[in-house]
């Protein structure tokens, strides 16, 4: 492999880790920000009462991606295994 190669493969695995970590951090920011709101309106200034519904809500957004996150990493995984195998295999 040349190192353009080893470039294009390190860009597209930051590329996937950030689209197969958007789900729970999406789901972070919206539940987040409801509270925020919530706490704002009420006057209830307790970190305790942010941090459940958000764990909660994070779970959630995981286990729903869960099937497309996975294939997501099996493309990524059986790709570079392809571009392993047409370079030989061996640095």
């Amino acid at each position: 492999m040349n190192p353009e190669q080893i470039l294009e493969i390190g860009r597209e695995a930051i590329w996937v880790m950030v689209v197969v970590g958007a789900p729970g951090m999406l789901a972070a920011l919206l539940v987040g920000l409801t509270i925020a709101v919530l706490q704002a309106l009420t006057q209830i200034q307790e970190a305790a009462v942010a941090f459940v519904p958000k764990i909660l809500g994070v779970a959630a957004a995981l286990v729903v991606a869960m099937p497309w996150t996975l294939g997501v990493l099996q493309r990524f995984t059986t790709e570079l295994f392809a571009r392993i195998a047409a370079t030989g295999g061996a640095p």
